[in-house]
């Protein structure tokens, strides 16, 4: 396809997402959802699993093979741009004193799941026959493992903001080990790659870069980035530049070496100036990145997915034996270690809850996974069924058990008050 020709036909898909992204939300909304998980199941129901298997036609006609890539590259900015915010609102100051609190549950949510999703894996494909005979059964095993260890971090983070979490006790910890569970993840999946490769560069490039990114952005780019917010010669405009410079260079180190253009996003967002220049800069550019290009990335993901395969009953009960073992490695294991680490019960509860959710980076791992030829389209699947479920289940969970202490915090004349000040007192709030 020509570039003359694909221009007009990423115009037109874009409209079709974002009408279906906001149809889809506003259902998800009223079902109690957050709209992240109305778009997570758009991108699905444009894909082949609906609209294709409906109108395989109008399907081909919107989402022509020319115009995927482009699809993708939109939403790797919505997604690099959602993460500079995530990670600028980041509280730091809610996870001090929780180094002990943070290393545990981490450490808990990547071993427990990596090891129960490496068994079913091995299990499974006994009687369903997941894995590509041109790939050793280690590697697809331990992709299974690293997927399951997988927490949807960018998702997360959205849900923690859109339900006005961010400032408490149990969001700003729940952050903190999402961040460092994904870190740990991908330098697994590095390691999945390199053992499908056959080479041990993608571990050292990983390591190695991101040690170099993280000193030089706390002390070099700390600097020049509280230079360029306070500088009075530079005009709004040209902090949004230079802002989105670095924005985009940090994203491709980190892509580079293998952990992901969202984790460069992130730590810049970190280490980024809170002052009210920088707070204008982001008002600028936070609007276009979340509404209009993020949904592109659940479009392309859900164009590799294919629900009719779950036809298969062995294939179905597998993807259930998957689900099981994915909640009980995430949630049982971060609920047991923060409560080994001292943490409140209300506090742990919900810590688990909320690092359960995989949806977004458990994608993008199926997405690179596919790309290197480790995932059959059987597997590809049944993983997305894994982070659908562990996903669309955090929202209902964290209100049941909002429910569940307002009969026990609140006050009839004034509950939503007296509750957050309640919890506060448990350790709910930081």
């Amino acid at each position: 396809m020509s570039p003359s020709v694909a221009a007009p036909a990423f115009f037109l898909a874009v409209v079709v997402i974002l009408v279906v992204c906001r149809l889809v939300c506003l259902v998800a909304v009223r079902l109690g959802q957050p709209p992240v998980v109305g778009e997570m199941i758009a991108g699905v129901l444009l894909g082949p699993s609906l609209l294709g298997l409906v109108l395989p036609g109008v399907q081909a006609a919107v989402f022509p093979e020319g115009i995927k890539s482009l699809l993708y590259v939109g939403g790797q900015l919505g997604l690099v741009v959602f993460m500079f915010g995530a990670g600028y609102e980041f509280n730091v100051r809610g996870v001090r004193g929780s180094g002990r609190a943070v290393g545990a549950i981490s450490l808990a949510g990547t071993a427990v799941p990596l090891a129960l999703g490496i068994a079913v894996a091995v299990l499974g494909n006994r009687w369903t026959h997941i894995f590509l005979p041109t790939v050793s059964p280690l590697v697809s095993a331990a992709f299974v493992g690293v997927a399951l260890a997988i927490t949807a971090f960018p998702m997360l983070a959205r849900i923690i903001t859109e339900r006005g979490l961010a400032g408490t006790r149990f969001g700003s910890l729940a952050l903190a080990c999402g961040a460092v569970d994904d870190v740990l993840a991908w330098l697994l999946l590095a390691i999945v790659l390199s053992l499908h490769a056959g080479s041990t560069g993608p571990v050292v490039l990983a390591i190695g870069g991101a040690a170099l990114f993280a000193v030089v952005l706390a002390t070099v780019g700390k600097r020049l980035l509280a230079r360029v917010t306070t500088s009075e010669r530079l005009s709004g405009d040209q902090r949004l530049l230079v802002t989105m410079m670095a924005l985009f260079a940090a994203a491709w180190f980190t892509d580079l070496i293998g952990l992901y253009a969202v984790f460069g996003a992130f730590c810049l967002g970190i280490a980024f100036p809170r002052n009210d220049a920088a707070a204008a800069v982001l008002a600028k550019i936070m609007p276009i990145g979340r509404i209009v290009f993020l949904p592109l990335f659940f479009t392309y993901s859900g164009l590799n997915t294919r629900f009719a395969l779950l036809a298969d009953p062995k294939l179905l009960l597998f993807s259930g034996v998957c689900v099981v073992a994915a909640v009980a490695g995430k949630f049982g294991a971060c609920w047991g270690a923060a409560r080994l680490a001292g943490e409140p019960q209300p506090v742990a509860v919900r810590v688990g809850a909320l690092i359960n959710a995989r949806g977004l980076m458990q994608l993008i791992a199926l997405n690179v996974g596919l790309q290197a030829g480790i995932v059959s389209p059987a597997l590809f699947t049944v993983l997305v069924v894994v982070a659908l479920v562990t996903t669309v289940m955090t929202a209902p969970l964290l209100s049941w058990l909002d429910r569940r202490d307002s009969r026990r915090y609140a006050d009839p004349v004034n509950p939503s008050v007296v509750i957050h000040r309640d919890l506060s007192a448990q350790g709910l709030d930081s």
